[in-house]
């Protein structure tokens, strides 16, 4: 996930912010609104207040469309994932990057989802909402987890987009299950096919580039996080608009994520070889990718993509970061519709 030959330090130029703590009176609205808070909690129903998750075996299909308080269903080896199903229509399923989770498609899911599609993600086993399994955090397992999630929401006929790790994801699962139930797969910053410098990938990333994101982890995840942020939406270029709200975001989500799953997860995206998986991809396919990635190079991942996928149309967006479905969120959306509708 770092830029070859570069560790972390290098590629954060901006010293994070800080939310400073400060003393104040409390207002009398602020009291108010704090009481009736309260009150609107207190009379909630008791099913609404305490809520039992739900058995994979009885979704029927979509949760909201039989009542079903939860939207969660438990895999084979008991770990249970979190999911959003919005809307009816031709299904969008989106798979998100490492250490996020499916909040990050909220852009795109907003967009879709007025636009008459139905619109699924789900948080990937050890991060947001989604059970804490002490193993499976790999391309395999999280591929099977979302075979599982596309048998028990019945998706057939699916534009499946996977970003980051989640590319890895969405091919992984292409691979291992096929692509009979889906029309159109995207691509957006995915680490395929290899990220790891190897004899066989001699431009790719440095182990060691690797080993020092497990140390930052290991040593202060929150901190490396917040660093993290500046890399991935580009803002530690020169002239770049930042978004505080858009950093807390990212820190939030990433710890939501289990330090077990975030740590496992740096060996599955940097050491998973997944050209044989492109190469069974028989759906017409778009790979958009950001000129100015920090995280997941262009040249040593979308460009060989597109020439592994034999239907594959690559858009690159010039100056764009590795967070572009967030700092890019109007241009994807748009070319996510226009590829949908073609």
């Amino acid at each position: 996930m770092l830029e070859q030959k570069e560790d972390l330090s290098k590629l954060v130029t901006t010293p994070p912010l800080h939310l400073l703590p400060c003393k104040r009176e409390v207002t009398r609205r602020e009291v108010m609104i704090g009481g009736a808070a309260t009150v609107a909690l207190i009379s909630l129903p008791a099913v609404a207040r305490s809520i039992e998750p739900t058995p994979a075996s009885s979704f029927g299909s979509h949760a909201g469309s039989n009542g079903n308080l939860v939207d969660m269903i438990t895999v084979k080896d008991g770990t249970r994932i979190y999911f959003k199903d919005w809307g009816s229509g031709q299904p969008v399923v989106f798979s998100h990057g490492w250490p996020l989770n499916a909040d990050a498609w909220d852009a795109q899911m907003l967009f879709l989802a007025q636009r008459g599609y139905r619109v699924v993600a789900h948080d990937r086993r050890g991060h947001g909402r989604s059970g804490q399994s002490r193993g499976g955090n790999e391309l395999n397992t999280y591929a099977d987890d979302l075979a599982q999630l596309f048998d028990a929401l019945k998706l057939e006929d699916a534009m499946l987009i996977g970003h980051s790790t989640g590319g890895g994801e969405v091919v992984r699962y292409i691979g291992r299950h096929g692509d009979r139930r889906l029309s159109k797969l995207v691509l957006i910053g995915a680490i395929t096919p290899t990220l790891l410098k190897t004899d066989k990938n001699p431009h790719g990333i440095p182990l060691s580039a690797f080993n020092d994101v497990r140390t930052a982890v290991t040593e202060d995840r929150s901190q490396f996080l917040k660093d993290l942020s500046l890399p991935f939406f580009g803002y530690n270029k020169p002239g770049a608009k930042v978004s505080q709200g858009v950093q807390d975001e990212f820190w939030r989500q990433g710890m939501q994520a289990s330090i077990d799953a975030t740590y496992d997860c740096i060996k599955t995206q940097s050491e998973t070889d997944m050209t044989e998986d492109l190469q069974k991809i028989n759906v017409p396919t778009l790979v958009l990718h950001g000129e100015q990635d920090q995280l997941v190079p262009i040249a040593d991942t979308a460009m060989l993509t597109a020439k592994i996928v034999r239907r594959a149309n690559l858009k690159v967006y010039p100056g764009a970061p590795h967070g572009l479905t967030v700092t890019l969120a109007e241009q994807v959306n748009e070319d996510l519709l226009s590829f949908i509708k073609a």
